[in-house]
């Protein structure tokens, strides 16, 4: 039997050889959800004795990760704007970067005072419910279509337990349906927005994530003209509008929501890349 420093090493030189670059950090997180400590903690710890069932399955998860296997979906949680969410197989990681969505959002919500939002393409609902739990007197409605996402949309809500949320499992290609939704004044997705030609030169643990989530058709751009053009247009004013986009698309989907009269602004991510694109009218 080993101590936890030796089980941990030993997993960091298998990362290491499959070629992951994060080995030691990836290691350390899988270290600690089979061990129930924290990284301090594991430095305290770290020559005694490591229970035989926890290495066990730690040295699964190793496994698990040299397959290629994102170590979100391993973990089967992650940490998005001080949460925990739900994630595995069926649905979008959520990213880092995606938070300043969740600030601007939030920013303009009580700016402006807005009483309905939707969110989508929610995935794993890491945006509408941070959203939701930040402004409790705005009506989030989640919209998702896949039953895998939806799954995990439903079970973070049941953790978050917030009031003033709505899932529904719907594809958005359908519209806005005013009998059925009452009329939002601020809209927010990060849907899917990768060319379909560029899925397949992706990192191995992306294409782990499911394609309905990442494929943004020919030029990557399908969603935001459905959001156009069957959700902002359908609506009237005012009405704001925030997308996160690939890179070097801002200025495209900008354009596209001009053609119906709103005003665009573009923002930057946490790495100072060119990312959101803030529209209104």
């Amino acid at each position: 039997m080993n101590t936890l420093r030796i089980l941990l090493r030993a997993g960091v030189r298998e990362l290491e050889s499959s070629g992951i670059e994060s080995a030691e950090f990836e290691a350390m997180c899988m270290l600690e959800d089979c061990f129930s400590l924290t990284k301090a903690q594991y430095y305290l710890a770290q020559h005694d004795m490591a229970d035989a069932h926890a290495a066990e399955r730690f040295q699964k998860m190793i496994a698990r990760r040299k397959q290629g296997e994102p170590l979100q979906y391993i973990l089967g949680k992650w940490a998005f704007f001080g949460s925990e969410f739900f994630v595995g197989g069926g649905v979008l990681i959520p990213r880092p970067e995606t938070e300043t969505l969740v600030e601007l959002a939030v920013a303009d919500i009580r700016a402006h005072g807005r009483k309905v939002c939707f969110d989508l393409c929610a995935g794993s609902g890491c945006i509408g419910l941070s959203v939701a739990k930040l402004c409790p007197d705005v009506r989030v409605f989640l919209f998702e279509k896949f039953d895998a996402a939806f799954d995990y949309l439903r079970k973070n809500a049941e953790v978050f337990a917030l009031s003033n949320v709505t899932l529904l499992q719907y594809d958005i290609f359908d519209g806005f349906d005013p009998q059925r939704m009452p009329p939002p004044d601020l809209i927010l997705s990060n849907p899917p927005y990768i060319c379909s030609g560029e899925l397949a030169s992706l990192q191995k643990e992306v294409q782990k994530e499911p394609k309905t989530a990442l494929d943004g058709g020919d030029d990557g751009l399908i969603f935001y003209r459905t959001i156009d053009s069957l959700w902002a247009a359908r609506v009237g004013s005012p009405l704001c509008v925030m997308l996160e986009t690939g890179e070097g698309q801002p200025a495209a989907v900008a354009e596209l929501f001009g053609e119906h009269g709103f005003f665009s602004r573009i923002e930057k991510d946490m790495f100072s890349v060119e990312r959101f694109v803030i529209s209104s009218k």
